[in-house]
Formats: structure tokens, sequence, C-alpha cells
């Protein structure tokens, strides 16, 4: 078993949500200050981490981005490597991503090219969203990047493939937490009562016209109700019900036209069923939109490597907040292979570690060629 894997077991056994990487922030810092330090500088931000590694002629700063927090799922994997954390799993693959940024931090540390590098481990990523708010830290402006990259594991794909796209990758995303209040009673007097089971209904039906009739069909959108609660008993009429859900969507100007179209509903929900509606967007993430320039010079170096199998990537209605980053910053993402059975946020998750060394190879190449002159 290679170093890196063996980092990435014991990451996979401490999973922690976001802001609360306590653990994992500890390992990675026992690690890194493992390292020769001479030419490394190490800050951190809450629970996240910034490593620069200083060139030694730099006339830019080379970033890449990594995130390193679980999600709250119950691991199904019955390896022998499993969660320790119960009800919290690496199942997107943070993992993997953390242990690939060791390795290549490892190579450098030993390995001097002109440019600087600025390597980022941030937290919150699958919520409540860290990008952001690290970025505006004084520690991320200090090292700022002139151009910045990052991987997502992709299982869909067999170890060894990359793929990417200049443009469009990912979508624009944002959480939907929505009550909606009434009246409740015994369930042999409706009419004493507002029944919030039935608005809920008739409310959920009508965000599917959403799609159908508020966005342009050559655009695209998803919205989606993935969990509905209302009431307590069967002949208690409801008066409460809250939906949790996403919207997606390809085009910023789409996502503000379906928020304001949700709100529309609900005044509207208001009106026909008597009652007061709440509405929380949660975590909004920007798209992730790969630099047009940076990305066809990326794919040329891929195209050329014999290990690698490069695949054309699609748009995806997947959200990262790496987007943020790429709003400001030059840069791209790129979906790595890991050929795993079960997908992205599934319980059973088992990416294949041989794409650990594979991407740090890769990675390490590119940088090498990109930050030496």
């Amino acid at each position: 078993m290679s170093q890196f894997t063996a980092i990435r077991r014991d990451l996979h056994q401490i999973p922690e949500l976001g802001f609360q990487e306590f653990k994992t922030q500890a390992y990675l810092l026992e690690y890194l200050r493992s390292l020769p330090q001479e030419r490394m500088e190490i800050q951190t931000w809450r629970t996240g981490i910034l490593v620069k590694i200083n060139g030694s002629n730099p006339s830019k700063t080379i970033g890449w981005r990594t995130d390193i927090d679980g999600l709250p799922i119950t691991e199904q994997t019955g390896l022998s490597f499993a969660s320790t954390h119960e009800g919290r799993m690496h199942a997107c693959g943070h993992d993997l991503h953390m242990s690939i940024a060791l390795g290549v931090i490892t190579h450098f540390a030993s390995h001097p090219i002109d440019d600087d590098l600025v390597f980022i481990f941030q937290p919150a990523e699958e919520g409540p969203g860290g990008a952001e708010p690290m970025m505006a830290s004084k520690e991320f402006r200090a090292w700022l990047p002139d151009e910045i990259y990052a991987l997502h594991i992709a299982p869909e794909h067999p170890a060894g493939t990359i793929s990417t796209k200049p443009g469009l990758l990912f979508a624009n995303t944002s959480e939907l937490f929505i009550d909606i209040r009434g009246k409740g009673g015994h369930a042999a007097y409706p009419h004493e009562t507002k029944d919030m089971v039935v608005a809920a209904s008739y409310f959920v039906t009508q965000l599917q016209s959403i799609v159908s009739r508020n966005v342009d069909p050559l655009d695209s959108a998803v919205v989606t109700v993935g969990k509905m609660t209302a009431g307590t008993v069967q002949n208690v009429i409801a008066d409460h019900a809250r939906l949790e859900g996403t919207i997606r969507t390809l085009s910023p100007e789409a996502m503000v036209k379906a928020k304001a179209r949700v709100q529309s509903l609900l005044k509207g929900i208001e009106t026909a069923f008597d009652c007061e509606t709440e509405i929380d967007c949660g975590s909004g993430y920007y798209q992730v939109y790969n630099d047009p320039e940076v990305t066809g010079r990326f794919i040329q170096f891929a195209m050329q490597q014999p290990d690698i199998q490069f695949v054309q990537a699609r748009e995806a209605m997947t959200g990262e907040d790496f987007g943020f980053m790429l709003k400001e910053i030059p840069g791209l993402m790129f979906w790595l292979g890991v050929g795993s059975e079960y997908g992205l946020h599934h319980a059973k998750l088992n990416p294949d570690e041989t794409a650990i060394q594979t991407a740090i190879s890769f990675i390490s190449g590119y940088f090498e060629q990109l930050g030496s002159r």
C-alpha cells in the first residue's frame, strides 16, 4: 500500500461536517509539519489550512484547492477502514482529494519550481459553504493565486481517466427550506382548520411549472423537493408542513428567475389557503465555469500523457462552491476517474485507490511544466 493510500484510509475514518473538521485539520497539520519546511509556509483559517511553497524565481502564484469535510451519511461499505464517526462518511471523495493534495505538496517540498504554489484545504464545501468566507479572509487574500485548479472524483469513469471541458462544467445551485403554517384540528372538523398537507401538496405540484413554463427551454433548470414532512397522527389535520429541496440551473439568470417564481407561488398559497409561509434559500453555490484558455492548455497536456485517458466532459447539474473561486480567479476543475459501482453521496461509495497516485503524478507534472521557465 502506498503512503498516500494509507493517508486516505486514515482520513476516511474521521469524516467531519462543515466547520467541524477539527480532527481532520490536526491530522493534516501533523503531516504537513513533518515535511521539509525551508520553502514552506503554513497558515490556518478556522478549520481550513493554506500552504505556500515558495518558488525559486516567482512571477505568478498557482493555486490548488481541495475540500476536507464529510457528509451526514451512515457508511455501508463494510471496509476495514470504514468511518469511526457514527452517521458521518466521506461519501463524496474528499478523503481522496486531501491525500492527493498532500502528495503533490510532498513532491514540491523537495522539487522546487520557479513559481509559487498555494494549496488551499477548504472546509465546509458540502455545507454551509466555505469558499466565500475563506476567500474573504486576510489569509487567503495574502496568498491570492493568479490561477487556480481543483479536481472532483468521478465514480462513473475508470481510474486513469481525466475529464473536463472549457466553459460551464457545474450548475448554479441553491438549497430550499420552506415552512407553511396554518391551523390544525380534528379530522372530523376540517372546516375549522387550515390543512397544511393540502397546501403543501398544491405547492409541490405548482413548483413543476417553473421549469416547464418560466425557464427558457434553451436554458436548463431542475427544481426538486426531496423531503416533505407534515402532521403527527392520521386523524389530526396538520397545522405545519416543511419542504426541503434544491434549485439547479445552468445560468445565473435562470437561478434568479426560479427563486423569484418560488416566492410568487408561495404568496399564492398564502392567499389560497389562508396560511403563512417562510422560505430560507440556505447555501447557494455559483456555477463552475472553466476558463477557456487555461482549460485548453490543460487538456493539451492531459492528452499528451501516455497513462491518462482524456474524456471530453458534459455539463452537470451538480453543485460545487469552487465556483466562487473560479468567478474571481481564472482556472478549472476536472473530473478524476475512480471507477466505483456506487456513485457520489452513496453509502457504499468505494473509489479505486489507484487513482490517488495517478492524480499526484499528473498534477505534479502539470505544475512543473506550468511553473517553470
